[in-house]
C-alpha cells in the first residue's frame, strides 16, 4: 500500500507528462542550439537562454514537483539527480523516486528565503504602468558615446532620435537588474536609484522584468517547482520579452516584428494595455510560486 502522503505514479502515467514537457521545451531550446551552432544571433528569442542561467538541458528535464514518486524502470535514473531520494513502498515492495524538499530546502535556504521575500513584496503592491518601456532606451542614451548593447541593431530613430525621446520623458525604473545597464549619463536621469539591497522593496507587478523573472525565481527552486509552472513562466517571459524588444528603440523589422512606438501616444496606449495583460497573468503565477516556497520546510 502506498504513502498515504505521496502520490504515486506509474511510469504510464509519467513518461507521456515527461514526453510532453520536453516537447514543449524544446519548441524554444532547440533553435537557440541550431543558432549557437552557426554562430548566429537572434534579438529577441535568445535572451531567455543567454541572460537567465538556466541552459536548454537543465529546462528539458521533467520534474512533477514534491510530493510525487514516479515508479517504473525509467525512474532509476533519478537516484542520480541532485534532490531526489528513493522511496520504498512497504506493502508492495515497490521502489519510487521522489524530490528531497528536506534536502533541497537546506541546500538553498538563502535563495528560498530570498524568493519568498521578492514574491511576498511584489504581490501586494500596486503595479506601476507609466514607464513605457523607457528602460531600454536609457540603455542606449547616448550611445555615439558608449556604443549599444545589442550591437547589430540599428536605432530605429538613429543616435539623436533615441537621445531625444529620452531627454523629453520621466524615467522612473524600479528594477535594478535593467537599472544597472543604463549607460553613465542615463543613470542620474532615473528618478529612483535601485540597488540590489533595495530590490525587495522595489519590485512591483506592472514590470516587465520583474514579470520575465518569474521564470528565474521558477528554476532556482526547481525541481521544488512542476515544471508546468517552470514552462508558464518560461513562455510569460518569452512574450514580455517580445512586447520589450518591440517597444525598445531598435528596429526589428529584419526579424519581422513591427515596433510599439512609445514615442507617440497610440504607441504608449497599446505599450500600457499589454503590460496590464502581462501583469495579471505574472500575478497568478507569482501566486502559484510564492504558494510553493513557503511550503518548504525552513
Amino acid at each position: 500500500m502506498h504513502s498515504p502522503t505521496l502520490a504515486w505514479l506509474s511510469e504510464e502515467q509519467w513518461l507521456p507528462l515527461a514526453t510532453a514537457h520536453a516537447e514543449r521545451s524544446k519548441r524554444f531550446g532547440e533553435p537557440f542550439t541550431a543558432r549557437r551552432m552557426k554562430r548566429e544571433k537572434h534579438p529577441i528569442e535568445d535572451f531567455l537562454f543567454t541572460y537567465y542561467t538556466q541552459k536548454p538541458g537543465q529546462l528539458y528535464r521533467w520534474h512533477p514537483g514534491p510530493g510525487v514518486v514516479l515508479g517504473g524502470e525509467p525512474a532509476r535514473e533519478r537516484a542520480g539527480w541532485k534532490f531526489y531520494r528513493e522511496v520504498l513502498d512497504e506493502g508492495s515492495g515497490e521502489r519510487g523516486y521522489t524530490v528531497d524538499v528536506e534536502a533541497f530546502a537546506e541546500a538553498r535556504l538563502e535563495a528560498i528565503r530570498f524568493a519568498r521575500i521578492i514574491l511576498a513584496g511584489t504581490v501586494q503592491r500596486p503595479g506601476n504602468f507609466a514607464c513605457f518601456g523607457l528602460h531600454e532606451w536609457a540603455m542606449a542614451y547616448k550611445s555615439e558615446q558608449n556604443g549599444i548593447r545589442h550591437e547589430y541593431l540599428p536605432l530605429r530613430l538613429g543616435a539623436g532620435g533615441t537621445d531625444a525621446v529620452v531627454e523629453e520623458h520621466k524615467i522612473r525604473c524600479t528594477h535594478f537588474d535593467a537599472f544597472r545597464f543604463y549607460t553613465p549619463e542615463a543613470v542620474p536621469r532615473n528618478e529612483l536609484q535601485p540597488t540590489r539591497e533595495t530590490q525587495r522593496n522595489l519590485e512591483q507587478p506592472g514590470c516587465l522584468h520583474a514579470n520575465m523573472d518569474l521564470y528565474k525565481w521558477a528554476y532556482k527552486l526547481t525541481p521544488a517547482v512542476p515544471s508546468e509552472l517552470v514552462m508558464d513562466c518560461f513562455e510569460l517571459a518569452w512574450d514580455i520579452r517580445t512586447m520589450d524588444m518591440q517597444a525598445s528603440p531598435y528596429d526589428l523589422l529584419e526579424w519581422e516584428h513591427e515596433p510599439i512606438r512609445i514615442e507617440t501616444p497610440a504607441g504608449k496606449a497599446e505599450y500600457v494595455r499589454r503590460q496590464k495583460e502581462f501583469a495579471e497573468r505574472a500575478q497568478e503565477l507569482r501566486l502559484r510560486l510564492l504558494a510553493l516556497a513557503q511550503a518548504l520546510p525552513l
